[in-house]
């Protein structure tokens, strides 16, 4: 079984490059938010290491997109957490209308006390707004925290469990090209809008979304 990424070489260390990358490098994100909620702050991502930082019960453990993306920089956990805190820092100095930050572009949440690392960045930076995916459903322990995250920040955070399952209060969750219940269709995957930071659904709809798969 693979534990790691199928790119080794494409792990950096923290303290060697910018681990929040702005959405304008990548056309599927966007940079700019213009959809009503969090509109005018500005997107970023944080990629880690597939499966390293992954629960094994993910169902795409095997079949990763990030096994066609040989060419991302998946960032090493030794050190990230105080890196992450300077950026965003600076990054929200000189974002006046806050920064929205899009957790994993690969990689998952880890650990309980990483998730709790963001609620302490949550409460340090009031600007800051944190959406994202997560295949740590919420029986489990990291799961759990995730969803207290949601609950005590449900204006700056939305992370939503991936399986198909329809939405109930608060959950949200996104779903496969297999779901059927009530949800819309990832509007950028369909062509519909340009970019996440254009559509805004994933961190204000109250409904599932469904993907197409990788």
């Amino acid at each position: 079984m693979k534990t790691s990424t199928v790119y080794p070489k494409s792990i950096k260390s923290v303290n060697d490059f910018a681990v929040l990358k702005p959405g304008s490098n990548n056309a599927k994100l966007g940079f700019k938010i213009t959809s009503n909620k969090w509109k005018g702050k500005r997107l970023y991502s944080l990629t880690l290491t597939e499966r390293e930082t992954c629960p094994t019960s993910c169902h795409h453990w095997d079949d990763c997109y990030g096994n066609n993306m040989p060419f991302a920089h998946r960032f090493s956990t030794n050190g990230l957490e105080e890196k992450l805190e300077t950026e965003i820092e600076s990054l929200t100095k000189k974002h006046k209308e806050g920064i929205v930050i899009r957790l994993h572009v690969l990689g998952d949440f880890y650990s309980k006390e990483y998730v709790q690392f963001w609620q302490e960045m949550l409460l340090q930076f009031p600007t800051l707004c944190l959406f994202g995916y997560t295949a740590n459903w919420e029986s489990t322990p990291i799961g759990r925290e995730i969803y207290l995250l949601n609950i005590r920040f449900h204006d700056r955070c939305v992370i939503r469990y991936s399986k198909n399952e329809q939405y109930t209060s608060p959950n949200r969750y996104a779903g496969n090209q297999l779901f059927k219940g009530k949800g819309f269709d990832c509007p950028e995957q369909t062509g519909k809008l340009p970019s996440c930071a254009a559509c805004g659904l994933c961190w204000s709809a109250d409904r599932t979304v469904r993907f197409i798969n990788h």
